[in-house]
């Protein structure tokens, strides 16, 4: 049966995954450059070894509470087809293997953006992995700012 490969993480206590071929590298908080009059996900501008890279948080990506001032987001700089993008989360998980047998869809109780989002959720001992579109995740055109 076939498996798949997941990039895991938190983002405010929900335990997410991106597909890992997706995820070009996890490095810790960088310096960022404010965009002025950016929608509000766009936390700003990272340096990523002369690459400016866009930095989403994904908290207010998904209609989130904003992270606490005295904690310091984690990157995960993701491949997309306009370059690389940085998704800001609270905190690094592993690489999981998952067995499509466990997969479920978007549960109906999702609303907003987080229904858009999400693909769907693979059920794992005592907790479910929340398994982000990557694509969607970094399309800001559209939707709510």
């Amino acid at each position: 049966m076939p498996n798949h490969q997941f990039c895991t993480f938190y983002v405010d206590g929900h335990y997410c995954g991106l597909d890992v071929l997706k995820v070009q590298e996890v490095i810790r908080y960088q310096e960022m450059t404010r965009v002025p009059l950016a929608r509000p996900v766009v936390r700003g501008l990272i340096n990523l070894r002369g690459q400016i890279v866009t930095a989403i948080d994904l908290r207010r990506r998904l209609e989130l509470t904003d992270r606490p001032a005295d904690q310091l987001p984690v990157n995960v700089v993701v491949h997309t087809d306009d370059g690389a993008v940085s998704l800001l989360v609270d905190e690094i998980g592993d690489v999981l293997d998952v067995s499509d047998q466990n997969f479920e869809c978007p549960p109906e109780t999702l609303r907003g953006t987080a229904r858009d989002l999400i693909r769907g959720a693979y059920k794992l001992d005592g907790r479910l992995l929340l398994i982000l579109d990557t694509d969607r995740a970094v399309n800001l055109s559209g939707g709510p700012p």
